[in-house]
C-alpha cells in the first residue's frame, strides 16, 4: 500500500484507521497493528503512524503509561525501521512533554543504523522548536561528547530552533568552534548559513560572530551565510547584496 496513491479522501480514512489500529493495541496490550505500520516501506505510513502516536498521548492521557511501555517495547526490534519511527513518535510526545521520552534519546543516540540517528537529529529540531529549555539542556549534555558522530548530530538537531531564536543556540554553537573533527566543523558552517537567512536573524548571527576567537572558521561562515542567501533567494529576509553589505559594515574582522 502507497500513501500517495490513495486519493485525498482515502489518505483521510487510513490516517483514521491507523489512529484506531494503533489506539486498540495500546489499549489491549498487543503490538500486531503498530508493527506493521511502523515497519511499512512507505515512509508516508510509518509517518502517519508515529504522529498518531503524538495524538494518542495527547488525546488519551489515561494511556500515557501504555502509549510509552510500548515505545520501550518497540525500541527493541531488530528492524530498524521499527526503531527508527519510535524515535520519530517519541519526538511527538517530545514537543509537549520531553522528560518522559528523553531516555529515547539517549539510546537512539547511540543506534547501530544511520536511518534511527538520523530520526534523533530530526526529533531535536523539532522538539527544540517547540520546547526548547529541557531539549537544549539535553543537548547540552553531548556537545562535547567523545564520539565526533554525536556531537555532529547535536550540532545539526538544534538548528531549528536557531532559525527563530538564533541566541538560544548560538553559545552553543561557539562551544564547538575548535572541534579538532571536519565534519562537524562543516556541519557548524552549515547550521550558521541556515540559521542567518532566516528573518531578523543575520543581525545576531554577526554580532554573535565578532566574539569567536576562531576567525578561520568565522570566514568560512561568512562566505557560506552570503552563499546561502543565493541558493535560498527565493526564502531569504534578504537579497544576497543586502547580506554582503550587512556584513561589511558590522562583522568585526
Amino acid at each position: 500500500m502507497s500513501f500517495y496513491t490513495l486519493s485525498k479522501i482515502q489518505r483521510a480514512q487510513l490516517v483514521i484507521e491507523i489512529y484506531n489500529d494503533i489506539l486498540a493495541d495500546i489499549r489491549y496490550n498487543t503490538t500486531e497493528k503498530v508493527l506493521l505500520y511502523f515497519n511499512d516501506d512507505d515512509t508516508y505510513i510509518r509517518k502517519a503512524a508515529y504522529l498518531n502516536i503524538g495524538k494518542i498521548y495527547i488525546n488519551h492521557k489515561e494511556l500515557a503509561i501504555a502509549t510509552i511501555a510500548l515505545l520501550h517495547k518497540l525500541l527493541l526490534s531488530e528492524e530498524y525501521k521499527i526503531r527508527q519511527t519510535v524515535i520519530n513518535a517519541a519526538g511527538e510526545i517530545g514537543k509537549k512533554d520531553f522528560a518522559i521520552v528523553e531516555i529515547f534519546f539517549d539510546t537512539a543516540l547511540f543506534d547501530k543504523h544511520h536511518s534511527v540517528r538520523n530520526a534523533v537529529i530530526g526529533s531535536i529540531k523539532k522538539m527544540s522548536e517547540k520546547n526548547p529549555l529541557p531539549v537544549l539542556q539535553w543537548a547540552q549534555k553531548y556537545l562535547h561528547h567523545p564520539d565526533k558522530e554525536i556531537r555532529r548530530e547535536i550540532c545539526h538537531g538544534i538548528e531549528l530552533r536557531g532559525r527563530t531564536h538564533p541566541q538560544d543556540i548560538l553559545p552553543m554553537l561557539k562551544e564547538l568552534q575548535y572541534d579538532t573533527t571536519a565534519r562537524v566543523r562543516n556541519t557548524l558552517v552549515h547550521v550558521l548559513g541556515q540559521i542567518a537567512y532566516k528573518k531578523g536573524c543575520l543581525q545576531t548571527v554577526i554580532e554573535h560572530l565578532n566574539n569567536w576567537e576562531n576567525k578561520m572558521l568565522v570566514a568560512q561562515a561568512i562566505e557560506e551565510i552570503i552563499d546561502v542567501h543565493y541558493r535560498y533567494r527565493n526564502f531569504a529576509a534578504i537579497t544576497q547584496e543586502q547580506a554582503e553589505e550587512y556584513i561589511k559594515h558590522n562583522y568585526k574582522n
